[in-house]
């Protein structure tokens, strides 16, 4: 089982281009879909807490996942294949980078990568956001026009969020034991 979980995070860190975001929907396919390791509900909750402790996000979602499935070693079993090719590729890069930087067909190649590690990005909120209640999306907007729009600080509407879940969680338990 732990090579299993090291083979697929190192699929997921191999075939991974745009950084952690881009990642996701591929550890959404692998942890969900083909293996069954996590239940879809479960893996929003452990992005929600990958998103709220320090690090990269797939690299903290591999460790949340490899950690559910074996414990310390499957977090350091995922850790390990969600870092290697990333490790291998920047140390190639920095041993050869420096002369080809300059070369066209490879500033063509990073400028058709942009589109495509957008794309990317949003695929998994789409797929992450099915089965929201409406009053939801009313949050997302105003998350994303307080930050990108008015430049807070996402730091603020992260605390903000995670006060009103909070808040609204001990309503509903409130209710839920009268």
């Amino acid at each position: 089982m732990l090579f299993t979980i090291f083979a697929s995070f190192l699929k997921i860190g191999a075939f991974t281009f745009g950084g952690g975001y881009a990642m996701i929907p591929l550890i959404e396919r692998e942890v969900i879909d083909r293996r069954g390791w996590v239940e879809r509900r479960e893996f929003l909750d452990l992005l929600t807490l990958a998103q709220s402790v320090p690090g990269p996000i797939s690299l903290n979602t591999a460790v949340f996942v490899g950690y559910r499935m074996r414990g310390l070693r499957g977090a350091a079993a995922a850790l390990a294949g969600t870092v290697l090719p990333s490790f291998a590729i920047i140390l190639a890069i920095a041993l050869f980078f420096a002369n080809i930087r300059e070369n066209p067909v490879v500033d063509a190649a990073f400028r058709g990568m942009r589109p495509a590690v957008v794309a990317l990005i949003i695929g998994p909120v789409l797929s992450l956001s099915r089965g929201m209640h409406p009053a939801l999306y009313v949050v997302i907007a105003a998350a994303a026009l307080a930050i990108w729009g008015w430049g807070w600080s996402p730091i603020y509407i992260l605390a903000t969020a995670a006060a009103a879940g909070i808040a609204w969680e001990m309503i509903i338990a409130g209710k839920s034991k009268r």
